[in-house]
């Protein structure tokens, strides 16, 4: 067990007991849902009650097992949904092995092999992994008659590059890459844009679009968000690169995916952008809000001078993005309209606590801890701290 783990555990209890959410009985709780042992994922997982459906839906997921997909299941059959999930077979869902007992496992590839959807009707489709246009298009075509509804989760890299703020669903996407597979933002939200639009063209009025932002929380493979809550965690001197002002977003994986399945429980269909939280967040309260969840002594080090950023090579550490160029809006995407129609958020603490509960867990082995793609090293962080002392 590595040390961090070791101090997280121990602390874990007279944390939690602050905050009043049993977060000690979540870290078992994570730990045996990680491995399968437990019938129950964990109050930690799962804020509140699912409660249970107006009626129940019989529901296709493409894709499942990797990062969105476990809490969309989890909740799903909570609330009495009939889940099906389509996936090469080949990945193991990282939580709530035993909600994965309780669905319809198909077996196929959305390269070539889409047999085990065909002569099948499902109330709606979720399509988590539409990595390619002609992906999304085959399903698309195949279960237009099949299906009531067809969710395609799509990104708000379709509005790069953001060259205005407070972006609305109604702000222009490309459907052609200016770069011609050069840059890879331009190639990825190209690709999310016309995947959209083949949904919309199979499905019409009944297909419904989520533009989610920076996805944080427990079961993420990307350590993107994860960076923050657990270096925080860790204390000591934390460097924090821009400015106090600057406008930061992310939205809690579960606040996403429970939000997802009630509106296809409301038969809701159109664009949403998906990011949060509801009301602008600067990275300063980002940090000092994820603080509060610790009690890990820090020292805060503002690295708030672009220039000596960019001498650095040091432009992004997720949900903080360098507010220029063709990022200066990618932070202020406007999410009024996913208000409006119920999108809801727990608190950031929460979120900081339960995805560093997870981090230690038994859900990850100490090997996947220690390669850890976070967007510093101790080491380099040090040395960015160094020349940031010594630069004058």
């Amino acid at each position: 067990m590595c040390p961090d783990r070791r101090h997280f555990l121990k602390t874990t209890a007279a944390v939690s007991g602050a905050l009043g959410i049993g977060l000690a009985g979540g870290v078992s709780s994570l730990a045996a849902a990680g491995s399968g042992r437990a019938r129950e994922p964990g109050k930690i997982l799962a804020a509140d009650s699912a409660g249970s459906a107006p009626r129940s839906l019989k529901i296709l997921i493409l894709g499942g097992t990797s990062f969105l997909g476990p809490h969309q299941v989890r909740f799903a059959v909570e609330r009495g949904h009939s889940v099906s999930i389509f996936t090469r077979g080949r990945t193991q869902p990282p939580l709530f092995h035993d909600a994965f007992e309780r669905v319809e496992h198909l077996i196929g590839d959305r390269e070539n092999d889409l047999e085990a959807l065909k002569g099948r009707n499902w109330d709606a489709v979720i399509d988590n992994s539409g990595a390619q246009v002609r992906w999304t298009r085959d399903t698309a075509e195949l279960l237009k008659d099949h299906a009531g509804a067809y969710l395609y989760v799509s990104s708000t890299g379709v509005y790069y590059p953001y060259l205005t703020t407070d972006i609305s669903e109604e702000g222009p996407v490309l459907l052609e890459d200016p770069s011609n597979g050069e840059n890879g933002s331009h190639a990825y939200g190209v690709m999310k844009a016309n995947s959209e639009a083949a949904a919309q063209e199979a499905f019409g009025k009944r297909a419904l679009v989520i533009r989610p932002g920076y996805i944080a929380g427990p079961a993420d493979r990307s350590d993107r968000f994860t960076y923050w809550p657990v270096r925080i965690h860790r204390g000591g001197d934390v460097l924090v690169p821009g400015k106090r002002g600057d406008q930061v977003q992310f939205i809690d994986v579960r606040d996403l995916t429970e939000w997802m399945i009630h509106l296809l429980e409301e038969g809701k269909g159109g664009v949403f952008n998906a990011t949060g939280p509801g009301s602008p967040l600067t990275m300063e309260e980002f940090v000092y809000g994820v603080k509060a969840a610790f009690s890990s002594a820090v020292n805060w080090h503002w690295v708030d001078d672009y220039d000596f950023l960019r001498e650095n090579r040091f432009f992004f550490a997720i949900p903080w993005i360098m507010p220029e160029g063709d990022e200066l809006g990618s932070m202020r995407i406007d999410v009024s309209k996913a208000g409006a129609n119920g999108l809801k958020y727990r608190p950031m603490a929460i979120t900081a606590m339960e995805t560093v509960a997870w981090w230690f867990s038994g859900a990850l082995t100490d090997e996947r801890r220690a390669a850890a793609r976070f967007v510093l090293s101790p080491e380099r962080e040090a040395e960015l701290l160094a020349a940031w002392k010594g630069r004058g």
